[in-house]
């Protein structure tokens, strides 16, 4: 953490790095301000009127908004996907169900011996009274 900030404001003064602090808490508070009007607003145009439900002030939409993150969507955190982006793409291709390089055989390993494979494993599962069945057929 302590290289990404130092990367970050290497060159920037205490004074360029305070008002970059104070202008995103400003546009941040501005954001949260908007989108509770937002919410309130769409709450009170269409809520009464479909489900016949009262309307919300600002401080009650802000509290849904925090009440429907908290219930559906958590507060990130993140961490977990943090330690799986630190795997090199070769470990992630070595390890991946989903390395499908190798499937431009498929084709002609069925041809030629998928068949005779199926029919073993058939005899297995039901035993030899059943492949007379399955022949005839």
């Amino acid at each position: 953490m302590t290289n990404f900030f130092t990367h970050k404001f290497r060159k920037k003064s205490p004074l360029e790095i305070a008002g970059m602090i104070i202008f995103g808490a400003i546009f941040i508070t501005g954001l949260a301000i908007l989108f509770g009007f937002v919410i309130m607003w769409l709450w009170n145009w269409l809520m009464p009127e479909i489900f016949g439900l009262t309307t919300l002030t600002f401080w009650q939409a802000v509290g849904l908004i925090i009440f429907a993150k908290l219930i559906f969507g958590g507060f990130g955190g993140g961490s977990s996907s943090k330690k799986s982006s630190k795997r090199s793409d070769k470990e992630c291709k070595k390890d991946s169900k989903t390395d499908f390089s190798k499937w431009k055989y498929y084709d002609k390993f069925w041809k030629e011996e998928g068949d005779a494979y199926y029919r073993q494993y058939v005899e297995r599962q039901t035993g030899p009274e059943q492949e007379d069945i399955s022949e005839s057929e």
